[in-house]
């Protein structure tokens, strides 16, 4: 088998478990959550929070690049299909698919990464960005040839101006679509919810191991449980109503 065929059988066998690849590193995290804060322990308080504000940026980051990438995307586009394969009912090449080409996928490195850092564990958040790289690389492939076979030319002229992962800063395209807040709330909850549960266990964690007490961050307990809720509650509306229903998206 050519390299460039195995690459691609790789990428669409990944392709299908791409939600699960992030759990193999839970017990990583967890033992590096239960090391402490490192970083701050070495470098003093100014530089962990330092630190620790750049991991949440880069999370919160990836949160607001996909918002933005499934809040303008048409039918049949940005899904999280998996079981059943590459599906494209239509090529979406505006708003900030016109300046990368898979801005779900650098969302959702972006998202990796930054829990990750959060922990302060540096190499685990390099080998988790090693890994990401390696991962999405086959996975892209993939689905380039899927696209290339489906929207031939389209795709190809479009794989020409704009990056595959990331972006270039010039060239925005107005969305062909309105902006939904109905179709980010329906496709999007599950990623909101893991993330912040993550980032709470994370950082309840770490308070664990400096011997602070579980009811210090009752904010932060509060805002855990009102995700909960919400993603409960959207989970349902999803399932049993219409009302995050948009025509055409």
């Amino acid at each position: 088998m050519l390299t460039r065929e195995m690459l691609e059988t790789q990428g669409n066998f990944l392709f299908r478990w791409r939600g699960q690849m992030p759990l193999v590193f839970i017990p990583w995290l967890a033992f590096a959550v239960f090391r402490g804060e490192p970083i701050e322990a070495a470098y003093g308080e100014t530089i962990g929070e330092a630190f620790a504000t750049l991991a949440a940026l880069c999370l919160i980051g990836g949160i607001a690049l996909r918002i933005l990438a499934v809040a303008f995307a048409p039918r049949g586009t940005s899904g999280r299909n998996t079981r059943q394969g590459q599906v494209a009912e239509s090529l979406n090449t505006t708003g900030v698919y016109a300046l990368c080409r898979n801005p779900l996928y650098l969302g959702n490195c972006m998202m990796y990464v930054g829990l990750a850092a959060l922990s302060q564990d540096v190499l685990l958040t390099l080998v988790m960005a090693l890994t990401l790289v390696l991962y999405y690389e086959r996975i892209i492939m993939a689905e380039e040839r899927f696209l290339e076979a489906r929207f031939g030319a389209e795709y190809t002229d479009w794989a020409a101006r704009v990056p595959a992962f990331f972006p270039r800063l010039t060239g925005w395209v107005r969305p062909a679509y309105a902006f939904s807040l109905r179709s980010v709330m329906r496709r999007e909850y599950p990623g909101w919810l893991a993330a912040v549960l993550l980032a709470t266990l994370i950082h309840l964690g770490q308070d664990q191991v400096e011997g602070e007490p579980l009811t210090e961050d009752m904010a932060l307990w509060i805002f855990a449980l009102l995700a909960v809720i919400g993603c409960i509650t959207l989970d349902q509306l999803k399932k049993r109503t219409t009302v995050l229903n948009v025509a055409g998206r």
